[in-house]
């Protein structure tokens, strides 16, 4: 039967909430996931999905923390407060409490979407020390992003509402490069709009500390220059492309899963490739 144990960590003043999955005793292995969410609605959209997939981690031995950034989810902090450089050292904390709590295991973060992009940030500071990243999917180009969480929002208005409200769609019409300030329920702040905004893919570099496996669409041009251009600088990374059932920011709907099964192998099977 899966262990696990709700709790809250990080500094007095930024505590953060999270969930640790213990490791089978009978099949542990010196291994521990910190699994990285997603932003916003993706985040909403994927947690179910993270839950059972630390609890198959910690089925198989492996040692797992899911949390919620600091304004997000059941961690304390107001939207407004949420930034990128705060949430990196969110990530930190979960690293150093997965260690407190996993001592001597080597620790693979398992980041998605935003998430894999503040496991980046977070790795090269070169303050916590994973042994590997494995990055589903992560956000490398802030303004196409923003894009995309309006684009999604200004559907889901329309779809929504019996009389939609059109000014959600003449401005996108009029302001197609504008970045949001709320995106499919989630408030962006003016800090992580500017961020956002800077986000590049010259700005996300890899170090040779950490070996990383990106997980990218078949049609996903731009990681996969983003992955060439680190094996260029002779960065340990690989590319692999995933196709798969899950809509990052949509409700379930016939094309969609919850917890796709194949999602579910690939992530786990990455830890061990």
């Amino acid at each position: 039967m899966t262990r696990f144990t709700p709790l809250m960590f990080g500094p007095a003043s930024r505590q953060v909430f999270g969930v640790f999955h213990a490791a089978d005793e009978d099949r542990a292995e010196n291994t521990a996931v910190l699994l990285c969410p997603p932003f916003g609605q993706e985040g909403l959209r994927t947690h179910r999905f993270f839950k059972v997939l630390a609890e198959r981690l910690s089925r198989a031995g492996i040692a797992t923390l899911r949390f919620d950034f600091y304004g997000s989810g059941d961690s304390p902090g107001d939207e407004s407060e949420g930034e990128l450089d705060g949430w990196r050292r969110d990530l930190c904390s979960a690293h150093e409490e997965l260690r407190r709590r996993a001592p001597g295991a080597s620790i693979v973060w398992i980041g998605a979407r935003l998430g894999a992009t503040l496991a980046v940030l977070a790795a090269r500071g070169g303050r916590c020390d994973p042994v590997r990243l494995v990055l589903w999917e992560p956000v490398i180009d802030g303004r196409r992003y923003a894009r995309l969480l309006r684009e999604q929002h200004v559907a889901a208005i329309d779809t929504t509402f019996c009389i939609p409200d059109l000014a959600w769609r003449r401005g996108l019409v009029q302001e197609p490069d504008a970045l949001p300030e709320e995106a499919l329920g989630t408030a962006l702040s003016p800090a992580l709009r500017a961020q956002l905004a800077a986000l590049v893919p010259e700005s996300l570099p890899l170090t040779a500390l950490h070996d990383t496996l990106v997980l990218a669409e078949p049609d996903d041009e731009r990681t996969a220059q983003w992955a060439a251009d680190q094996q260029s600088r002779h960065m340990p990374v690989r590319l692999a492309y995933f196709k798969h059932q899950l809509d990052w920011a949509s409700d379930p709907y016939p094309n969609s899963a919850m917890v796709p099964a194949d999602a579910l192998n690939r992530l786990q099977g990455a830890l061990h490739e």
